[in-house]
């Protein structure tokens, strides 16, 4: 056996994760909202850089990006062109914004709303004060979060006093307030709306779980009334708020969804709108513009400024990447999607980020990149668009079937069914498996859960 040392050259293609390119990946990730904040970031860090007016923006055409050297003779690059900007395209200037609440919240909190009632109230100052101690310790539901027996120690009373002002507190509206469990919470708001009826009394006091439950037929037994009038009972308890302080602020910020792309329906033909229309245009400074062509070239400030324009011209390059991407994917989608456009979800196919990403010749995770965390406004709603990545099963045709497309199926056959003969688990399996679907009950009460559906127990009606 020889041992030696021998001397070969070989050429391997490396991908060399520079700033930029990190910069680029980054960029693609930020949603609406994050594309804004950063490119105001990058604004104060570079001179260069200056923010314009959105309604500037002009109409810009689709045209594919033309690999350009990363150094550029910027004296020349000038010379030719006297404006160097990224301009976001305006498609439709004089059509009202649109904004996208996910929750709809009062801007007054609950502490507040109560606070003010209490100013009111037949009260003593220095009961107010206790009283205003009662209503700081409510949760955000309303529910009251420390004993009697501490507020009363805490203010060096006694326990009765402080039961007295409580039971002022708890008239307060929203009704149910301040109560001290649930029992007692459903008992304050029917007190409030003046029903007398003993029987919904005795139920909200000792049968709440059966209620839950469904166990309609325990109660009627228990106390040996019909079904029916223990439906009509249960039927009013379902109605009262088990959680009065929910339709108030929290006090913190509320959140807006605002759709990263817009698809609308005009003369049979999607349209796809990239909604960073309203986003700052971003421009080379004149002024520094000016500048480097006065200044050497071996001069500290024009390598400065150069260094500095480099890096402008890639995040407006970036940034016009990210518009292309987002574009090409959702189109694909649409494209793929067709049926569920035209027709709903039940028509929704099963596609993964590879098919994407195989169909307009990009990589899978740049597709992950350009999906997580952004939202399309359709026809249909606003939907994030990983929503249309889904999983499914196969027919007995072999064609694919997503899951949103059989819970619609399940949601559907409930939403038919004889409330009095409920269709089980495994009864909407049997039914699916005549449809050419073979999927299991487990599957089936997945699904109805992920639907918050209820067993067919519960959904019983007597």
């Amino acid at each position: 056996m020889r041992l030696g040392f021998n001397l070969n050259i070989e050429q391997v293609q490396k991908l060399v994760m520079t700033p930029e390119l990190k910069q680029a990946i980054q960029i693609l990730q930020f949603n609406y909202q994050e594309l804004n904040q950063f490119i105001g970031e990058q604004v104060l860090t570079n001179p260069v850089l200056e923010l314009g007016s959105s309604q500037e923006d002009e109409l810009k055409k689709n045209q594919e990006a033309k690999a350009d050297k990363y150094e550029v003779d910027w004296k020349e690059y000038f010379k030719e062109y006297d404006d160097i900007s990224y301009k976001q395209p305006n498609y439709q200037k004089d059509k009202e914004e649109v904004s996208f609440e996910q929750f709809v919240s009062s801007d007054i909190t609950l502490t507040e709303h109560l606070l003010f009632q209490l100013q009111f109230a037949i009260l003593k100052d220095k009961y107010k004060k206790i009283g205003k101690y009662i209503i700081e310790s409510l949760d955000v539901n309303g529910y009251l979060i420390v004993s009697i027996s501490e507020i009363a120690n805490y203010f060096k009373v006694n326990e009765e006093t402080i039961e007295n002002i409580l039971s002022v507190i708890q008239t307060f509206d929203p009704p149910g307030i301040a109560a001290r469990n649930l029992k007692e919470c459903l008992l304050i708001q029917v007190k409030q709306k003046g029903v007398d009826d003993p029987q919904i009394i005795k139920v909200i006091s000792d049968y709440l779980d059966d209620v839950a439950e469904n166990r309609l037929i325990n109660i009627s037994k228990a106390l040996n009334i019909s079904t029916k009038k223990v439906q009509e009972i249960t039927d009013f308890i379902k109605k009262l708020e088990p959680k009065p302080g929910r339709a108030f602020s929290s006090g913190e910020e509320i959140k807006y969804i605002t759709p990263d792309v817009t698809v609308e329906k005009i003369d049979g033909e999607y349209v796809i709108l990239v909604n960073d229309t309203t986003a700052p245009r971003l421009s080379i400074s004149p002024y520094y513009r000016k500048m480097l062509l006065h200044e050497k070239d071996d001069s500290n400030t024009s390598k400065f400024l150069t260094g500095k324009l480099n890096s402008a011209m890639w995040l407006i390059k970036s940034i016009e990447q990210r518009r292309q991407t987002i574009y090409n994917v959702v189109k694909a989608i649409i494209d793929y999607q067709i049926e569920f456009f035209e027709h709903g979800r039940r028509h929704l196919k099963p596609l993964t980020l590879k098919q994407i990403a195989d169909q307009i010749g990009i990589h899978e995770s740049t597709v992950s990149r350009a999906v997580n965390g952004k939202y399309m406004q359709t026809p249909r709603g606003v939907f994030e668009i990983k929503f249309f990545f889904t999983s499914g099963v196969s027919n007995q045709m072999g064609e694919g079937i997503s899951a949103e497309s059989i819970k619609s199926m399940i949601k559907d056959m409930i939403d038919a069914e004889d409330s009095k003969k409920p269709l089980s688990d495994q009864a909407i399996s049997n039914n699916l498996k005549e449809k050419g679907i073979n999927i299991s009950r487990r599957t089936v009460a997945k699904y109805r859960d992920e639907m918050k559906i209820l067993s067919s127990s519960k959904r019983k009606r007597f």
